[in-house]
């Protein structure tokens, strides 16, 4: 057999065992593998297209240590439901101990495979430990939650031959499963798990919000049934604080229910134990709209969801045109109108949906010629008010889009000696809560201001990483997304927003978490979906991009914005249907999809979308 010895080990190239009893099928065939040379990285699989299958086969008959480690490890990445084949490697007690759904750990490059010392002595050739290494890039827990990470892994597997059969097995092992960043992307697909936030209601209506709580799944392996079992244990540890769900505790898919599909007609029946049995109709249709909401992440064209409880008993049925009416929903909602300050001073809009570059001035006191200069604004969600900073960065003002409104006296004012080290642009949620942060570094602050007026509410940010440059909150209300500097790098940072412990304390800001850990500035940022922002920054030793990521770290499987130079600013909907628009160089443009990027205005500054 073909290959390089290290410490007396004979390896085999981990790709050419793709195809061969020691490592993995693919339904698509398998192309020429080399059969010698240096075996260290088991990077098992190429990307591959998403349609292709990868299944394990078992060890083979005498196969030595080091092909029972590598085959192992190409298990691992296959898309065998119950990790049955990768237990063969293992001794009956390891495999009885295991617990594959504890963890994935991520590596850049897959693990490196080496020997530990040789052990010496009596049964010296029985037994044999190896040392798997790797740089870490995240882990996923078992909540199936993302988590960057880095640092050295480094974790011992021992394996024994077995006196009868003479065959190698793994006797010893770490919980969890350890794989490349390509084999992850390849495994694993993102999804959005939907609950609503405790306590918070939509200003207008009065509907729940819903929050999105992202996890990762095995995209091949029954992916419809992991996610609803997924969204029936309820919310992950960090967004658990602050949302609720309809389901009650306890309720599951009834036992021995798995292949979860829609039928011909694209609808989806999930039948659940008795737990969910004397749910009312208002509870049931919110259940029924955490799964419609959470399902359309993996099938967009699921029309309704049934729910059954024992026996078969029909609880509820969504069709999907009535969810957006049983909770709000902001990637659902198409703003109106795209706004931004134009070359005369003057708060314009344009419809969202336009195709030309005639913007109209808004009612009110902002949209009149010779008003006050504005530096940046934000409007609210229902789209009827305003809130704009002052072109010194000083004062922040409210008023509504109505044609008798009056612009007011400031409601928020900054000291910092600098524009640039006083107001950030404001934000809204869909409470109708408006946000904004002082940069002044004497007294950097984080304010909240219910419903758009009254006191500002000074909101804690225990521990701050740094002094808050920007600051953007979800449409939900329960995350934040804050960009902050410390010893002249800037971290985009998303936090948890958990109100006070009795009536009357102040809000705070807990559990900071990197949404971009390989940036170190960042120019803008804006929400561009229920959990994915748009970004402009400048990587660790490379140049300015813009680009999509996730608030919880992980690396979006898809194109980023078409390039664009001298980006100031950036404006973007959670309805990824609305063009991404951008101040630049170029004034006011546009990115429709599909679509290069297209001048709406040459004199423009300051785009938003309604948030």
């Amino acid at each position: 057999m073909g290959g390089d010895r290290e410490g007396g080990v004979r390896h085999r190239p981990a790709r050419a065992v793709a195809c061969t009893a020691l490592g993995v099928v693919l339904l698509a065939g398998c192309a020429s593998m080399p059969d010698s040379g240096d075996l260290r990285d088991v990077e098992s699989t190429p990307r591959q297209d998403t349609g292709v299958r990868v299944f394990a086969m078992p060890p083979a008959e005498d196969a030595q240590a080091s092909e029972i480690m590598q085959g192992f490890l190409e298990a691992l990445t296959s898309d065998d439901p119950d990790y049955d084949t990768a237990r063969k490697y293992l001794t009956a007690d390891a495999a009885r101990a295991w617990r594959p759904e504890r963890s994935a750990t991520v590596l850049a490059n897959g693990p490196s495979i080496a020997t530990d010392n040789q052990p010496v002595g009596r049964g010296a050739s029985d037994s044999l430990t190896f040392v798997l290494t790797g740089s870490k890039v995240a882990t996923v827990d078992d909540q199936q939650a993302y988590k960057p990470d880095d640092g050295e892994y480094r974790r011992k597997v021992h394996l024994t031959k077995d006196a009868k059969s003479g065959q190698w097995r793994i006797d010893s092992l770490p919980q969890g499963v350890v794989m490349g960043k390509t084999d992850f992307q390849r495994n694993y697909t993102a999804v959005n798990k939907y609950y609503f936030a405790s306590g918070t209601t939509v200003a207008v209506t009065g509907q729940p919000v819903a929050v999105a709580d992202p996890v990762f799944v095995r995209g091949k392996v029954d992916p419809m049934t992991q996610v609803v079992q997924s969204l029936l244990r309820g919310p992950t540890r960090w967004l658990g604080p602050v949302v609720r769900s309809s389901f009650p505790t306890g309720t599951a898919l009834r036992k021995g229910v798995s292949g979860l599909t829609p039928d011909d007609q694209n609808r989806l029946t999930v039948p659940l134990n008795d737990k969910a049995a004397r749910v009312g109709q208002t509870k049931c249709m919110e259940m029924a709209t955490q799964l419609l909401f959470t399902l359309r992440n993996l099938t967009p064209t699921l029309e309704s969801v049934e729910l059954r409880g024992p026996g078969g008993h029909r609880l509820c049925d969504l069709p999907g045109e009535r969810a957006d009416s049983a909770a709000w929903h902001a990637s659902a909602k198409r703003p109106d109108y795209l706004y931004f300050l134009d070359g005369k001073h003057r708060l314009v809009r344009l419809p969202s949906e336009a195709t030309g570059t005639g913007a109209t001035p808004v009612p009110g006191p902002l949209g009149e010629p010779g008003g006050r200069v504005l530096r940046s604004v934000a409007v609210s969600r229902d789209e009827h008010d305003v809130a704009g900073i002052g072109a010194d960065g000083k004062s922040l003002y409210v008023t509504s889009l109505s044609s008798d409104a009056s612009l007011g006296e400031a409601v928020v004012t900054s000291q910092g000696a600098t524009k640039d080290d006083r107001l950030t642009t404001p934000s809204w949620d869909a409470h109708g809560d408006l946000w904004v942060a002082d940069k002044d570094p004497a007294h950097t602050k984080l304010y909240m201001l219910e419903q758009g007026g009254g006191k500002p509410v000074q909101v804690g940010v225990p521990n701050p990483p740094g002094q808050i440059r920007d600051v953007r909150v979800a449409a939900d209300g329960v995350r934040v997304a804050l960009v902050v500097e410390k010893d002249g790098k800037q971290s985009l940072l998303v936090g948890r927003i958990e109100p006070g412990d009795k009536s009357g304390d102040s809000p705070e800001v807990v559990e900071l978490r990197s949404a971009a850990p390989d940036l170190e500035q960042i120019t803008a940022m804006s929400w561009a979906g229920d959990s994915r922002l748009a970004v402009v920054g400048l990587e660790q030793g490379g140049v300015h991009q813009m680009r999509y990521v996730q608030v919880d770290g992980s690396t979006l499987d898809g194109p980023a914005p078409a390039a664009l130079s001298g980006v100031r600013a950036i404006a973007a909907s959670e309805d990824d249907r609305v063009p991404l628009v951008a101040y630049s160089e170029d004034g006011i443009v546009r990115l429709p999809s599909g679509a290069q990027w297209q001048k709406v205005d040459k004199d423009g500054t300051a785009p938003i979308y309604p948030g």
